[in-house]
């Protein structure tokens, strides 16, 4: 076979053939890879016969008029023959005539939206983009704002009635105590409906990305507490509830299998509940529209229970999150509640079959090795054809931002790298086995400015990993605020930034879910449960404590330089990190509270409690309360 013609056919479909890796070094991606993924994208490669006809079918996908054409509103784009009179119809039915210049571009700039364009016999679906998205200038209403928020595991948080799993009325106790302490925002871990959460319980490989896991509802705050304890005294489940809740770590089996009988009970109860309810959920159900009921349908099959109880459970989960973010609000808080939307979902999942023309098959996400993941990544999970999705006029992901930005403030998209380029491995290889696919970057990005604006919902993209040159740029330039992680927020030789030298255009933070909290880090936590779980020998550990050593080291002499005194104090390091120029700063409630365990170790699934564990039910509150003010006092610092 032809090796240049492979790569020519590889190209035009959108692969890179060349990369250049963490250490900035080029790689070459082996003909087999591309031969693999070409064929899984639906361009068969194995003789030079099939290749002819593969470059020659994406050459007619390319050239094949868009269903959507997306553009950003003001641009001078030919659109119709030059002078020719053409009618504009935006989403609200609003029309307005107009004609074409001699370039064929509208002679009236056209506001953004969706809308149709009509000429002759022609119609043209358009989406007209801002020129970037709802930023946290517009949301706090400041030109330079400083506001901060808490970063929140669901799971983790403890309330009255949670089965042990953390719900709404978990997490409404910590905004409560954010808002009283000056906060604007909370950021929230995926809530996205899981396939099998007592067999996998990670909120970054759902089911479908655009409902909800009900596990997470809190019918108290929907149904009224009379009514929601009466079902769970009916179901006999107070001792459960109370032993589920005890736990130090989340038992998902018991847990959630306890909060679903609750949640059936409450369903078969439903029909005596007040008519406003009813009402309630009968317009949610209306309005959710045929999605929610092939979702209910997908579950029911999967799970033997009834469609209508998803619908309920939806409705429910729904209800929860948006009674809270207004509850946000009331108390003060300008972002409210921040979503965490995954990269991907499960390839069997309810997503996937919904859009089954759009998935990309036989191929799962991943990443390639870099200095955080020397080994790279294959995460399991599927994403959507590039190409499909420009087919599909761009549907699932116009869906699937709505459903996200929905009842919140702002919206963290998970590896952000994706809306530039997916690094794809091919089912069963190994993680350096990949190659990456160019998404449709424009587009999709244009797309998530001009849905930002509909649903004034701020935009983080979670930007680390192997970054490629200019992206951070043309992310800040179309407002999506990047990530700036203490430990990683260093300069070439190592050394770490001072706070002036951060970045604007990004969200100021200590740690990840991914990462061990400060304590953690410090303790070289991180760095034993590697060793246990023999990633690292003898040597490599000793090597790799000394160096955590030095790196204490060099963070204390950055903080005692920026602030005075030791620079080893907890409370100055979260000084240290608010005190960044981000619009936005975030403290994960692990490091609020000095716990040294982080929720996720990446690389593990069952030798590390991912996913499980819990906040403490009796938080130290004067150091919670010390930790918090010295976050909102850097913040109240100009850099």
């Amino acid at each position: 076979m032809n090796g240049a013609q492979l790569e020519q056919v590889a190209r035009e479909a959108g692969l890179l053939v060349e990369w250049e890796d963490a250490e900035g070094r080029m790689r070459r991606v082996a003909p087999e890879t591309l031969r693999v993924v070409l064929e899984r994208l639906g361009y068969p490669a194995d003789t030079p016969q099939r290749l002819r006809e593969s470059l020659a079918r994406i050459g007619r996908e390319r050239e094949a008029a868009p269903p959507l054409r997306v553009l950003q509103a003001g641009a001078r784009i030919a659109l119709g023959p030059p002078h020719a009179a053409y009618e504009w119809e935006d989403e609200c039915g609003e029309r307005h005539g107009g004609r074409f210049d001699a370039e064929g571009a509208p002679s009236t700039a056209l506001a953004p939206g969706y809308g149709r364009l009509r000429f002759g016999d022609t119609e043209l679906a358009l989406a007209l983009a801002p020129a970037r998205c709802h930023g946290p200038a517009d949301a706090l209403g400041a030109p330079r704002p400083r506001a901060w928020g808490l970063a929140l595991q669901v799971y983790a948080v403890r309330g009255p009635h949670d089965a042990g799993i953390g719900d709404a009325g978990g997490v409404a106790a910590w905004a409560a105590r954010a808002a009283q302490a000056g906060a604007d925002a909370i950021a929230l871990s995926p809530l996205h409906a899981l396939a099998d959460p007592a067999r996998q319980p990670s909120p970054y490989s759902p089911s479908d990305r655009r409902f909800l896991n009900p596990l997470h509802a809190a019918p108290t705050r929907v149904l009224g507490e009379t009514f929601a304890l009466n079902g769970l005294n009916r179901a006999g489940l107070a001792e459960t509830f109370a032993s589920c809740q005890a736990l130090h770590l989340v038992d998902w089996p018991r847990a959630a299998e306890a909060k679903l009988r609750w949640l059936r009970q409450l369903h078969a109860d439903f029909a005596s509940a007040e008519d406003r309810l009813q009402c309630d959920f009968a317009t949610f159900c209306n309005a959710s529209g045929a999605s929610l009921r092939a979702f209910a349908g997908f579950a029911a099959a999967s799970d033997g229970l009834d469609a209508g109880f998803h619908r309920f459970a939806q409705w429910l989960a729904a209800r929860s999150w948006a009674d809270l973010q207004a509850e946000c609000r009331a108390r003060g808080m300008r972002i409210g509640l921040i979503a965490d939307l995954a990269v991907g979902f499960a390839p069997d999942g309810a997503e996937a079959r919904a859009h089954r023309d759009c998935v990309l098959d036989g191929l799962t996400l991943g990443a390639p090795p870099d200095a955080f993941n020397a080994q790279g990544q294959v995460w399991g999970i599927a994403a959507f054809h590039p190409h499909a999705l420009r087919r599909h006029g761009y549907a699932p992901w116009i869906e699937l931002l709505r459903a996200a930005m929905r009842d919140r403030g702002g919206v963290r998209i998970d590896h952000i790298l994706g809306v530039l380029r997916l690094w794809v491995v091919p089912e069963g290889g190994a993680p350096g086995e990949g190659v990456y696919l160019r998404n449709a970057f424009d587009d999709l990005l244009n797309l998530l400015a001009l849905e930002s604006w509909r649903h004034r919902c701020i935009v983080i993209g979670e930007d680390l990993g192997v970054v490629p040159d200019g992206l951070r740029a043309e992310l800040a330039r179309r407002g999506v605020l990047g990530l700036d992680v203490l430990p990683f927020t260093r300069d070439e030789r190592g050394e770490f930034l001072p706070p002036e030298r951060w970045r604007r255009e990004a969200v100021a933070t200590t740690t990840t879910h991914d990462l061990p909290p400060l304590a953690g880090w410090r303790a070289g936590h991180d760095l034993g449960w590697r060793y246990r779980l023999g990633q690292l020998d003898d040597d490599a550990l000793v090597t790799q404590l000394e160096q955590r050593q030095r790196d204490i080291e060099r963070l204390a002499y950055s903080v005692a330089t920026a602030l005075g005194g030791s620079g080893h104090e907890h409370a100055d390091w979260l000084r240290f990190t608010a005190r960044a120029p981000a619009p936005l700063a975030l403290l994960p409630v692990e490091d609020a509270l000095e716990l040294d365990e982080q929720p996720n170790l990446p690389g593990t699934v069952d030798e590390h409690p991912n996913w499980r564990r819990r906040l403490p039910g009796l938080p130290p509150e004067a150091a919670l309360r010390r930790n918090l003010e010295a976050f909102a006092d850097g913040r109240r610092q100009t850099p």
